[in-house]
């Protein structure tokens, strides 16, 4: 199983940035995928999620309204769109499969998003 993700980078308060997640070795169409971000010093956390067919999504409430899941079952690609970046999105994020609980063990080494002036 392998996740990569990336698309990070140095962005402005306010600004947007779109991340891929590009997802192999297992059925990635049949199971539901979330982003995690994790900030220095601080736990990781859910950040949101979708079920596997695209029909639902859930948020964050710190990010409820400025990012957006998606996902491409034919290219095994999980998306966030974050809008209206703030400097607290500061983390670097992670996707996997599952929801509250991540389902594999093994992560991808993430993608560091800096929203600074």
């Amino acid at each position: 199983v392998t996740f990569v993700e990336p698309g990070g980078g140095l962005v402005q308060p306010g600004g947007p940035l779109r991340l891929p997640c590009a997802a192999s070795g297992f059925t990635f169409s049949n199971l539901d995928m979330s982003w995690y971000r994790q900030a220095p010093g601080k736990e990781r956390k859910l950040v949101a999620h979708i079920n596997s067919n695209g029909g639902s999504t859930n948020y964050d409430d710190s990010v409820k309204g400025r990012f957006t899941i998606s996902r491409d079952n034919a290219k095994n690609t999980v998306y966030l769109q974050m809008n209206s970046l703030k400097p607290e999105d500061t983390a670097a994020y992670y996707c996997n499969a599952g929801y509250w609980i991540p389902i594999m063990p093994s992560w991808g080494q993430g993608t560091q998003v800096t929203v600074s002036s």
